[in-house]
This record gives structure tokens, sequence and C-alpha cells, in this order.
């Protein structure tokens, strides 16, 4: 049985992830904007359906790479870490694009907006670091049953990236409107997202713990 404090931790840095830009967040926001929110809504659908594919993926391959090769956390470790400093450099450097400088999308129908969303979350490599790279963080191989930790850390991330894009989603417009009118809350908000994801980087490598 995991620990609570460490589903509180994870469900802490699923958090963050949401939080910070990226190909996500960017579509649902402008999708959104430009055709209202129901698009907005079955977009995340398809979304969500790519968070689910990559869970149940991460969940038997994690499960077999743990069982199978006493070194993998350490490289499985590394590799998030470097993940995690890379994005935040993406949030620090100099001309960073706020998520919030929207794009014009064409309307399209609740077909395509599903497959959309399904592929940007595919195709989204924070994703798919988030469960190759971060989730196995989360694992305890002491307490077993790999399997049911990963898909219950799974869960949680699908539960908080849903219920946070959902927020992004309702809001959209406001907050571009409240970014757009005041461009250095953009730039604070970029520069909060890296320093937090650069200590998280930091932690993770330093961490050799398990």
């Amino acid at each position: 049985m995991m620990s609570l404090t460490t589903l509180v931790a994870f469900a802490g840095v699923a958090l963050v992830m949401v939080l910070t830009p990226g190909p996500n967040m960017a579509y649902l926001v402008s999708r959104s904007i430009a055709q209202g929110r129901l698009a907005g809504l079955v977009s995340l659908i398809g979304v969500a359906t790519g968070f689910i594919i990559y869970m149940l993926l991460a969940a038997f391959g994690i499960t077999a790479l743990l069982l199978a090769v006493p070194l993998a956390y350490d490289a499985i470790r590394i590799a998030g870490a470097l993940y995690l400093a890379w994005m935040a450099w993406g949030a620090l450097k100099p001309g960073g694009r706020s998520v919030f400088q929207v794009r014009d999308l064409p309307p399209d129908s609740p077909r395509k907006l599903y497959l959309m969303g399904l592929f940007t979350s595919l195709l989204n490599p924070k994703v798919a670091a988030l469960y190759l790279s971060l989730l196995p963080q989360f694992i305890d191989k002491a307490h077993g049953d790999v399997l049911g930790q990963t898909l219950a850390l799974g869960a949680i991330q699908i539960l908080v990236s849903v219920c946070g894009n959902m927020m992004w989603i309702l809001l959209a417009g406001v907050v571009a409107s409240f970014f757009t009118q005041r461009p250095w809350w953009a730039r604070a908000q970029r520069w909060l997202m890296g320093t937090v994801l650069g200590l998280l980087a930091v932690r993770m490598a330093a961490d050799s713990s398990r």
C-alpha cells in the first residue's frame, strides 16, 4: 500500500505539470477561445484518452522494466531530472512564449475536436516524460504490486490533469485577456513555473534513496 505522503507528493508534481505551459494547454486554451468552451471540453476528452493510453502502456512497461533491470530506476531518475531541467529552461529562457498568446483556430466537428485532442496528447513529450520518467520515481518496489502502484499514480495524474485543464478551458477568455493586458504577469508565471521545475529537477537528480 502506497503512503499518503507519496500520493500527495505525486499529485503535487502532476499539478505543477498541468500549470506549466505546454502543447495540451496551448491547444485547449486556443480552442476554447476560438470555438467556445464546449469545443474545449470535447477536445479535453481526447486529451484524457491520450493520458489513459500512456498510463496503460507505462503501467505494464514500467512494471516489467523495474522488475527485470536493477539499474533501471537510476536511469529513469536521471532521464526525468534532465527532462525537468529542459522544461525549466524552456520557461526561463529569453523570448519564451506564453501559452496565452492565443492561436486562431477554424471551427471543427466534435469528432475532429476529439481526435485533435487525442493526437495533441499522444504527441506531447511532456506527457510521455511524465509517465516514462517521472512516475517511476514514486514507485516503491519494497511495497510490492508495482503494477497497482503505477495504475494508482496514473489515475491521480489523469484526475489532476483533467480538473486542471478544465479550469483553463472555463477561464480561457478571462485569463488570456488578463495576461494580454498585463504582460508582466505572463513573465512572472513563466519564471515561477521554471523555478519550480528546476528545483524538482535538482531534487530528483539528488534522490538516490530507492
